[in-house]
């Protein structure tokens, strides 16, 4: 592709990362509403009993669908970081690759953030970092209804997320539960470490 118009998503899905190191300009959705039960607050995990999530508690102000993303407070009255730091480790402490990155993501869940949206981008230009990713990226300067490049906006909806694409690489808890396809990137960075870029620029979506 060559420019694309994706979400903010905490951490984001391997589908949504594969599109990203396919493109040659990534433009970053800045003012759109909020909406519940999205990726914007939610990721997927391979938990010793499956399939888990992990979901950033925020602040409701007025009616949902109406408050911009950007102005999205986190909800830090409760040790979320905490639990999704611990839940984290216990899933990915034996995969070959967590000692490599459990200090970055353990820098970002220390520090303090009010909004969403900040923390979310912290996280995202740190897996940029992680996947040695140099592509032009900037963020929308307005709501675009229809803009005139590729929008995959849509792929922060989990119903959206439909894992329509083969991959297959070794889990943590594969004997288990089995191969759990589309989790957050984070997975297939614990499990397979520098070579995810590769992973991603192969997958056929």
């Amino acid at each position: 592709m060559s420019k694309i118009l994706v979400p903010l998503p905490y951490t984001g899905s391997i589908e949504l990362w594969s599109h990203i190191i396919k493109s040659k300009t990534i433009c970053i959705e800045a003012h759109d509403n909020y909406q519940k039960q999205t990726q914007r607050n939610r990721l997927y995990i391979h938990g010793a009993n499956g399939k888990l999530m992990l979901s950033i508690p925020v602040k409701h102000k007025g009616e949902i669908g109406h408050q911009k993303y950007r102005n999205v407070e986190i909800d830090n009255s409760s040790n979320w970081k905490l639990n999704h730091l611990k839940s984290i480790q216990i899933a990915y402490r034996s995969s070959p690759y967590f000692e490599f990155y459990e200090e970055i993501f353990f820098e970002i869940f220390s520090s303090n953030y009010s909004y969403l949206f900040d923390f979310n981008k912290t996280i995202f230009n740190k897996i940029l970092e992680l996947l040695d990713i140099t592509t032009n990226i900037s963020f929308s300067k307005v709501y675009q209804p229809s803009p005139l490049f590729d929008d995959l906006r849509k792929l922060c909806e989990i119903k959206k997320n439909q894992n329509k694409f083969e991959l297959n690489y070794n889990q943590v808890f594969i004997q288990k539960n089995g191969f759990i396809n589309n989790l957050s990137v984070i997975d297939l960075l614990f499990n397979v470490g520098p070579t995810c870029k590769s992973i991603l620029k192969k997958i056929k979506l």
